[in-house]
């Protein structure tokens, strides 16, 4: 194994892997975020609109969606590892799961990354499976004829089970990036005591942003429905 790929697979190597990754796909959760808003302060033709200019990209959305299917493997291999790492460096575990308190960063939602993890993975794959492969409405708006994506959103949010669950997995998403968000900057190495306190309470502010904002919309759309 060359030297580049020994330091790349090594603990500190991992780490970082899984930090980078995960303030990667912190960015395309916000900009999905923004693009979903739509559902709420726009018309459907607007959202539609937007999802077809997406659709429409040919090459450049392919290539989008690899990037994004390597960034995710990344980071799900590389916290996989470390979490196997931990479970053998400890495997008796620990006696009491509680938060140590400062100036530990050990809490609940350090302790439960890995469970939580995995809960957003299997979601991913049923989401995409409900929504990108999901039934195929038309509609026309200026003119052109494109999927009629709006219509199937608030189809699927209008049943009270699927809202729910989203609800309670979009709660768990939360406690991921809670830690997950500040952890990154650790396992890169951007982390300092002049700016701990920041980097933290940054990482609640985004961690609740992004849960509360995805969580919003279908409760939105479900009482609108």
């Amino acid at each position: 194994m060359s030297p580049f790929l020994s330091s790349l697979w090594s603990s500190v190597g991992k780490k970082a892997m899984m930090g980078l990754t995960g303030l990667l796909m912190i960015g395309f959760l916000v900009e999905h975020l923004i693009g979903n808003m739509l559902l709420v302060f726009a018309e459907p033709a607007t959202f539609n609109r937007y999802a077809h200019v997406l659709t429409s990209m040919g090459g450049v959305l392919i290539v989008a969606e690899w990037i994004l299917i390597i960034i995710l493997a990344a980071h799900v291999v590389s916290a996989i590892s470390v979490s196997l790492g931990k479970m053998r460096a400890r495997p008796e575990g620990y006696k009491k799961k509680a938060s140590a308190g400062p100036p530990s960063r050990k809490s609940v939602s350090s302790m439960t990354m890995i469970y939580t993890g995995i809960v957003l993975f299997i979601f991913l794959i049923l989401h995409l499976n409900t929504f990108k492969y999901g039934p195929h409405y038309s509609t026309v708006v200026d003119g052109v004829e494109m999927r009629d994506l709006h219509k199937l959103v608030y189809e699927v949010f209008a049943q009270p089970g699927y809202t729910v669950g989203y609800v309670v997995i979009m709660t768990l998403l939360g406690f991921h990036l809670r830690h997950g968000f500040w952890s990154a900057f650790q396992s890169l190495g951007l982390n300092h005591p002049n700016y701990h306190k920041t980097l933290n309470t940054l990482g609640i502010f985004v961690a609740l942003l992004l849960a509360f904002g995805f969580i919003g919309i279908p409760i939105w759309i479900y009482l609108s429905s």
